[in-house]
């Protein structure tokens, strides 16, 4: 197994567990993790998307080459929801907050995944 590889092993369970801690860091750090005003069913929705995609992406750290949709779709997601929250919390100055949580947090996850991904399918042996 080669460097790259490893590291993005252990990128998908970093950012895989991230993911299932989104609820604690909404009520840990709610400025920076939790848009207002709260609303229960948003929470609900977020939780469910980030914990579920958590848990397929720790899936997908035994065997990476197998998920790169997955994986690139977490790139992607990510990318374009930071930059969309990042738009409004510029636009809302209440939420300005966001802009040294979950934005950066998300960019920082688009990024290290999309360095460390292959760019293309690897056949299997």
């Amino acid at each position: 197994m080669d460097e790259r590889h490893r590291y993005l092993r252990i990128a998908l369970i970093v950012v895989g567990i991230a993911f299932l801690l989104i609820y604690p860091l909404m009520k840990i750090w709610s400025s920076g993790w939790l848009w207002q005003p709260g609303q229960y069913e948003y929470e609900q929705m977020m939780i469910g998307i980030y914990a579920t995609l958590g848990v397929f992406l720790l899936w997908a750290s035994r065997k990476p080459e197998a998920h790169l949709s997955l994986i690139w779709f977490t790139v992607w997601s990510s990318a374009v929801h930071g930059l969309i929250m990042a738009v409004h919390a510029l636009i809302d100055t209440e939420e300005r907050g966001h802009l040294l949580g979950d934005v950066p947090a998300l960019i920082l996850v688009a990024i290290v995944l999309g360095f460390l991904a292959p760019r293309e399918v690897v056949p299997s042996a």
